[in-house]
Order: structure tokens, then C-alpha cells, then sequence
């Protein structure tokens, strides 16, 4: 994660200095040290507002960090996104407005399309994250329903120049996804939601389902809007550098390293599954050069269903089923964290197993798959002690899987 934090790389990637005014705009969980970051390598004067989510802040100078929730947005976010785009639609022609832009901040950024309120906004968030869409379809359906997403918030800046850097936790690092795009417009536009919608069995709310079925909601800006014909942007990192930079690691220290690749999704206990079968099959090979590091990031999702007490996350349930999968298997060691910090509902980013995971659960009393089956990872690795604690880490390039075979 290293690779990844904003202080080793926004230097690297710092906009000409405009004849007026830089304001800097951002959100998401990596934005107070992006800001932190980017006002200490900034030349000149400026000033802003990012928010953040709880407990990820940090001290600025000049730009004003603001606290909110994520997953599920509060009033204290619908608060900082009214006031973001109240900044921007107050920039000038000759003004510079840098967007500081990273996963978590269609949460964070809770402005409510007319017609509709933040309880709407609020029940949305929930239907998408028990879906099992991935982050990719979620967040075209986001941009349907806000006032600030999909773009908008670059339009509001026009005619002040935009630039944007990014840090990208969507597979494919495509920047009109990261944080539902505020300052970068998609090809996609309503039907592209109501599509989604049908096909994942969104819920939505009776207003939220009239307006976008009756004609209620504007369409986002587009590409090749005129309002956005200043506004440029950069992913300044990604999953794929963070994997890029472990590997180089573990190939120093001499191990031999498979990357599976950046933008890998599905279902958590499919993709467990699949690895673990994967390390089985590597492990019966003869010829097998060891250690052996795989590598794989991207975003699984979890499908809830009717189970509302689970406990977890995407990186607990992909570790749970690969544990399962790879059960009294020696040498074989495994690792799954979300590179913000906290992987799903709790506070861990992640755990570690190994092939003797599930043999210890069953010595506590507890059947692994019983477990899974209940989306009660969390709670698997807890009675382990198998949980990995970081903390908000300050930046967020999506997940990170290892499977060591020694």
C-alpha cells in the first residue's frame, strides 16, 4: 500500500498554477491525506473542502476536512456535498479547481437528485451494497439519483479549469466510476440504470422507482459536454501499482510471482473457491517452483439475500472459502485486505488463514462452512484471532489477495 499513498505520489502529478483562485474539492476515504498531501507540495495560496469518512481524517492548513459515514451516508455528508458544489459553481474563468477524488465517495457525497431526500439516498445505498452488484453497476445506478455525481460537479465548476487526480478502487480504473465520477462524465446515462436496476432486483424506493421509470431525473453530463471541455483528469494510482510493487518485493526476497490481475470480480466465495482450487492444483505439480506468491486485486461483492445479521466483508468471505477450499493443505498461507482499512461491516481491513483454518474452527465448536453460509466471516476469523487491524491507511486502490504456497 505503500506504492499507493498520496504522499509519494501527488507530487508527481501537481497542475500548472492558475492566474486566480486554487480551490480544491475532493472526497472519498483517501481524501484528507490527498489534501494533506497535495498542500504541502502546492507552490501557491489555496483553499478547499474534502470530506472524508470517520475516523480517516487528518490536519490541513488551508482546506477544511470535513467527517462523514460510509457506507451508509448521513446528513453530515449531504451537509459537505451542498457545500462542495456551492464552491464550485462560485469558481471564475481564470480559478483552478483540483479535485481530490478516491473510492468511498459515493457514500460521502450524499446530494439527493429533486424529488427525493437523503432517507432515499440512504435506502438506496443499502439495496446496492445487498445486491451483489458489482461497484461498477452500483455506481452508474448512483449517478442516476444525485445532483453532484456522474460529472455534475465539474459542469457546476465551468467555466474554471478542472483537473482531477484520482485514486482508482473500481476494476478497470475507469475514473468515471471512482466515487460515482463527481468531476468525470460516463457514456452512461438513465437506461443504463434502469437496466441495472431490473436486472440486479434492486429495490428502490416508490419515489426513487417513479422517477427514474416516469422521467424525473435529469441525465448526467456526457463526455463531450461543453460544460466539461476544461476539465481534465489522472489516475495517479491503482490496484495494479500496489500489486506491481508487492511483487517486485517478493520477488526480491526470492520468491517466484503469479498475478492473476487488477480487476478481478464475482461473487467472494466464488472467487475463494476458485483460488483455492487453483493453489491445490500449482501445489500437486512436481515441478512447482517455490515460494510461490499469487497475486490478485479487483472487487468481489457478497450477495446478502434475506440474511440481514451477517458479519463481514468481501475479503473475510473470499478468505473463508478459500480456507474451506484448501482445508489440511500444509504450506499454504493466505492473505485478503481492502487497502483502505476496513473490509465490509467491521472495523478490520482483512485476515490471514492458512490450511489449518477451518480444523481450528472446528476445535472452538464451529462448522466453517455453517459459518459462510451465514456470512459470518468476520466472526470466523475473530474466534482465530486471525483478524488483520490497520486502521484507516490513507489511501484506497481496492483489494488486495496473496496466497503463499511454500
Amino acid at each position: 500500500m505503500t506504492a499507493a499513498q498520496p504522499e509519494k505520489v501527488i507530487r508527481h502529478h501537481l497542475p500548472d498554477p492558475p492566474p486566480g483562485r486554487t480551490i480544491v474539492l475532493g472526497a472519498g476515504k483517501a481524501s484528507a491525506q490527498m489534501a494533506r498531501a497535495f498542500e504541502a507540495a502546492w507552490p501557491g495560496a489555496l483553499s478547499g473542502l474534502v470530506v472524508t469518512q470517520y475516523g480517516a481524517g487528518c490536519t490541513c492548513r488551508h482546506i477544511r476536512v470535513v467527517e462523514a459515514a460510509h457506507p451508509v451516508p448521513d446528513e453530515a455528508g449531504e451537509t459537505a456535498a451542498a457545500e462542495l458544489l456551492s464552491l464550485a459553481e462560485g469558481a471564475g474563468l481564470d480559478d483552478l479547481v483540483v479535485a481530490l477524488i478516491s473510492g468511498g465517495g459515493s457514500a460521502l457525497l450524499p446530494l439527493p437528485a429533486k424529488g427525493l431526500t437523503l432517507a432515499d439516498e440512504q435506502a438506496l445505498n443499502r439495496a446496492l451494497l445487498a445486491s451483489g452488484a458489482p461497484i461498477s453497476k452500483m455506481n452508474i445506478v448512483r449517478k442516476a439519483f444525485s445532483r453532484i455525481k456522474g460529472g455534475r460537479l465539474a459542469a457546476a465548476a465551468a467555466p474554471a479549469r478542472v483537473v482531477s487526480l484520482i485514486l482508482s478502487d473500481v476494476p478497470g480504473d475507469d475514473p468515471a466510476l471512482v466515487a460515482s465520477g463527481p468531476t468525470v462524465a460516463g457514456p452512461e446515462g438513465l437506461d443504463a440504470a434502469r437496466s441495472i436496476v431490473e436486472d440486479y432486483a434492486i429495490e428502490l424506493s416508490q419515489v426513487a422507482r417513479r422517477l427514474l421509470n416516469d422521467g424525473g431525473l435529469e441525465e448526467p453530463p456526457r463526455p463531450d459536454d461543453t460544460q466539461l471541455r476544461r476539465a481534465t483528469h489522472t489516475v495517479i494510482a491503482s490496484a495494479k501499482l500496489s500489486l506491481d510493487a508487492a511483487a517486485d518485493e517478493a520477488r526480491a526476497n526470492g520468491c517466484t510471482v503469479r498475478v492473476l490481475g487488477d480487476a478481478i470480480e464475482g461473487e467472494a466465495r466464488t472467487v475463494g473457491t476458485a483460488q483455492a482450487q487453483m493453489a491445490r492444483e500449482l501445489l500437486a505439480a512436481s515441478d512447482l517452483p517455490r515460494p510461490l506468491l499469487i497475486l490478485s486485486g479487483g472487487e468481489t461483492t457478497v450477495t446478502l439475500g434475506s440474511i440481514t445479521d451477517g458479519r463481514g466483508g468481501r475479503n473475510t468471505e473470499f478468505l473463508l472459502a478459500a480456507a474451506i477450499g484448501l482445508a489440511g493443505m500444509e504450506c499454504v498461507h493466505l492473505l485478503a485486505a481492502d487497502t483502505d482499512g476496513r473490509d465490509g461491516s467491521e472495523m478490520n481491513a482483512g485476515a490471514f488463514a492458512d490450511g489449518t483454518s477451518v480444523s481450528r474452527l472446528s476445535a472452538l465448536g464451529h462448522n466453517a462452512n455453517t459459518l459462510l453460509d451465514g456470512h459470518r466471516a468476520y466472526d470466523a476469523f475473530e474466534l482465530l484471532g486471525d483478524l488483520l487491524m490497520t486502521g484507516p491507511t490513507g489511501t484506497n486502490v481496492n483489494d488486495f489477495r496473496a496466497i503463499l504456497l511454500t
